[in-house]
Order: structure tokens, then C-alpha cells, then sequence
């Protein structure tokens, strides 16, 4: 059974002049971009989805009536604040705290925190709005929203990150809760931190309420699969699309840029399904082993000891490593960007291409520039958006608040089968969104036209509150 969004009318009108649906993007775009000067990132993350929804505003006028492009352009709360904390030493230190609650149209707020030096507005308004459609495509009731700051977890102590996360959730509590704002993990915040900040809120709310916070440990309130989520929901999403093209994963070598939790739990849930790959990367290089990269070693060193990946050909002494490598420059059948964004420029697109890559699937969010992924739809490569492929680990978030809300922890295999269920209805929602729109096989407009969508329909139907 197709679950298509509906093709009726989202509301009968009368007779009305509109403007035409380019002007309407080119005006929105151009508003925005006027509105938040300086945040490229987020300017690109509008401009990828505005480009696919032409699609939808010819076919839907009222979309345009409503103004629903632009009030979903515009957070609907904007939080900056300061954190200050004390390190082992006794010195102070002041960083700034972000949360951006975008869109609250179908669910509570749902988004990760990033602790990370590049964190600014930008970067969490891009990582915000991505979110909208993301958690829309999930069928999870869960709105858009991110938040972060500017501090760095790296070479901190265990005390000291427990106090800057005490200090953040100070501010942070306030604005949060289960029923309207779940902040989950990001880049630089794991179990760890998710525990100090969970143990903040307690003592400061006098109230344990387990989904306020997602990521949470397995003994006190956290689903099984979470750590594994988004790397396994990955691997998913790209079964379904060769299974499009008759195909497996089965003997295709891939390579995965990263070597943190969705790295990690790509590389092995591929070799599970068969296929084989042979490099990964972190900031400082990229490792080759082309008897394919040894998972076990993998989370010793990253999870269990965080150790840099150069020291994995300690053990494996038949791999190489490359100082500031490149690893779109090794040749593979499938790419999973896992690290950060942008990371895929145009020439690397292009070194792909030539190297016989057929499919690029997203780990991170926005790994690929806009002209890289003009090259890799030109080329014919089946490309995957991060908002499509990535969205296992919200969507097992979302399973995590469930599981409090009844006061239950399901086993591994029903998280994994729930979590599979939901990448294969993401997969076929978004492979039948493109076909109806007249662009088959186009993964991006129809993940950005099946989010936008369904979140239109329940602005739609609030009215101006929605």
C-alpha cells in the first residue's frame, strides 16, 4: 500500500490570483538570507529544500495564500544564553548555549545537542530546520529543533564536562520538557553527557521525567539500539534503494568517512548485510585496510579507549594510513558521508563519479555541497539526503520517548525491527513522493516534498497558530 501524501487539495478555496511558485521561492530565499546574514550553512539547508518545493507549490496554490514557506523559514523560538563554568584548575570560563525550536506543528520539539567549537546560530538554525523534515518523514510525532554550544568536550575531564553540562542545564530546563522540547545527542554529546544533564534537570525540577531527555543510558531510561541507530537506519535506507535496482549490498565495497557512533555502527552493519568496507576517517586522516575495516578494533579504540585513528595500523599493520588523507579519492561501489557538513566538495563528487561510485548515501547532516550533489544527480548516481537516510537515530529517539511514556524497555530485536520497519516506510514514502511529483528516482525532491507536506497539512489545519 502506497503511503503517499494525499494528492486532494489541502483546503478548498475559491477563485484567487497567486504568485507564481518561483517568485515565491526566489522571495522567501531572498528574505531570508536578509534576515540572517552571516549563516551560510543555513542558507544553503534553505535553498536545497526551497529548490525541490516548486513541485508543490504549482500543485497546491494555497500553500502560497497561507504563507507557509515563510512562517516555516522563521523559528518559532530563538534561545541564546550564557554558560559559565569552572575548570580542574579553578578558572573560569564562559561559553554561549543555543536552542532553536523551529517548528512544533507535529509533535513536541525533537533535535540533538551539538558541544562543538564551530557551534554557532547558523550551524544549529541549518541543523534546525533539516530537522523539521527529518522528524516528518519518520510518521513520528515529533516537531524540528536543534541546540549546542560553542564548547569544546576534547581533552576535558569527566568533572569538567559534568560542570559545563551542569551550568547549560541550568538555562536550558526552563525551556524544555516532554510534552514541548526532547533534546536528544549530538556531535561532542554522548551517554556522558546526556547523563549529566538529565541528573541537572532532576535535582532542578524535582521531577523524573525520563523523556525529557533522549540518549540516555540503558539502565535508567534508555532504549536499547539508540547507540547503534542512525548507522544501522543508514545501511537500511540503502538496502531498500538497491532492492529498487535488484541489487544487495552483498560484495560492494564501500568506504565511510568518520570513525564516530554513526561511522561506527555503518561500517558494521554493511558487513553484516555482506558487503565490505575498506576505509574510514577522522579529522586527522583516513585509514585504508582493504581486507575490510576491523569493527572490533574500530570501538576499541574510538569508544572504549578514544584513542585517534592512526593508531589502528598498530594492530593491523597490512593497513595503511594517510596523514590529512582524502577518502572520496578511494575507489568504491557506495560512499556514507558520516562526519560533518560539506565535507563532499564538487571534485570530490567527481572522483566518485569516476571511480565507478553508483550510490552516496548520507550519514551527517548536509556532508555534500550543493555542487557536489548537482554532479552525482547528473551522473546518475542514486544519492540519498541526510534528512532521508539519517533519520534512524530520531526515529529510534522517538521509540526511546515511547518506551518511557509507558514505563517499558523493549529488547534489542524489537527496537532493530521497529527501526527497520521505519527506514523501509521513510524509503517508500519518499521513492512514491518523487514519482507522483514527475521526477522519479530523484531522492531529494521527494524527501523534501513528503516532509514539507505533512507539516504543511498541520499548519494548515491549526491555522495561523500552527
Amino acid at each position: 500500500m502506497s503511503i503517499l501524501p494525499s494528492t486532494k487539495p489541502i483546503t478548498t478555496i475559491g477563485i484567487h490570483t497567486y504568485p507564481d511558485a518561483q517568485e515565491v521561492i526566489e522571495n522567501v530565499f531572498d528574505e531570508v538570507v536578509r534576515r540572517n546574514p552571516g549563516e551560510a550553512e543555513f542558507h544553503q539547508a534553505v535553498r536545497e529544500v526551497l529548490n525541490s518545493l516548486v513541485l508543490a507549490l504549482e500543485r497546491y496554490p494555497e500553500l502560497r495564500r497561507e504563507r507557509i514557506l515563510e512562517r516555516l523559514c522563521e523559528p518559532e523560538r530563538q534561545i541564546i544564553f550564557r554558560v559559565t563554568w569552572e575548570d580542574d584548575q579553578g578558572q573560569v570560563h564562559v561559553n554561549r548555549g543555543f536552542r532553536v525550536e523551529f517548528n512544533s506543528a507535529l509533535g513536541p520539539y525533537k533535535g540533538g545537542l551539538r558541544f562543538h567549537p564551530s557551534v554557532y546560530l547558523g550551524i544549529i538554525k541549518f541543523l534546525g530546520f533539516e530537522q523539521i523534515f527529518k522528524n516528518a518523514l519518520t510518521g513520528l510525532g515529533m516537531g524540528g529543533a536543534k541546540g549546542g554550544s560553542d564548547f569544546d568536550p576534547k581533552g576535558k575531564s569527566d568533572r569538567e564536562v559534568m560542570r559545563f553540562c551542569q551550568s547549560f542545564m541550568t538555562e536550558l530546563y526552563r525551556h524544555i520538557g516532554e510534552h514541548t522540547d526532547v533534546p536528544a545527542g549530538d556531535i561532542g554529546v554522548g551517554t556522558r553527557e546526556i547523563g549529566y544533564l538529565f541528573g541537572q534537570y532532576k535535582r532542578l525540577t524535582n521531577r523524573y521525567e525520563a523523556g525529557v531527555l533522549t540518549g540516555k543510558g540503558v539502565d535508567w531510561g534508555g532504549s536499547l539500539v539508540r547507540t547503534e541507530a542512525t548507522g544501522y537506519g543508514l545501511v537500511y535506507f540503502v538496502e531498500e534503494m538497491l532492492k529498487m535496482q535488484s541489487e544487495t549490498l552483498e560484495g560492494k565495497t564501500c568506504v565511510v568517512s568518520g570513525a564516530g557512533n554513526v561511522a561506527i555502527y555503518t561500517v558494521e552493519k554493511v558487513h553484516q548485510l555482506g558487503g565490505k568496507v575498506v576505509a574510514c576517517s577522522d579529522s586527522d586522516g583516513v585509514v585504508y585496510d582493504e581486507q575490510g575495516i576491523d569493527v572490533p578494533l574500530l570501538k576499541q579504540l574510538k569508544e572504549v579507549e578514544r584513542r585517534r585513528l592512526k593508531d589502528y595500523i598498530q594492530y593491523r599493520p597490512q593497513a595503511k594510513y594517510m596523514p590529512k588523507g582524502n577518502i572520496w579519492r578511494i575507489p568504491c561501489d557506495v560512499a556514507f558521508p558520516c562526519a560533518t557538513q560539506n565535507e563532499i566538495s564538487e571534485d570530490d563528487a567527481v572522483a566518485l563519479v569516476q571511480n565507478g561510485c553508483r550510490v552516496v548515501a548520507e550519514g551527517a547532516n548536509m556532508p555534500t555541497t550543493p555542487e557536489g550533489v548537482r554532479v552525482f544527480l547528473e551522473a546518475g548516481v542514486l544519492y540519498a539526503p541526510g534528512k532521508a537516510a539519517n533519520a534512524g537515530g530520531v526515529a529510534t529517539s522517538g521509540l526511546e520517548m515511547s518506551q518511557n511514556a509507558s514505563r517499558e524497555q523493549w529488547d534489542f530485536e524489537t527496537v532493530d525491527q521497529k527501526l527497520r520497519k521505519i527506514m523501509q516506510n521513510i524509503h517508500q514514502q519518499v521513492y512514491s513522493t518523487a514519482e507522483a511529483f514527475g521526477v522519479p528516482g530523484n531522492y531529494v525532491h521527494g524527501a523534501n516534498i513528503a516532509g514539507f507536506l505533512r507539516v504543511a497539512r498541520a499548519m494548515m489545519a491549526m491555522g495561523l497558530a500552527g
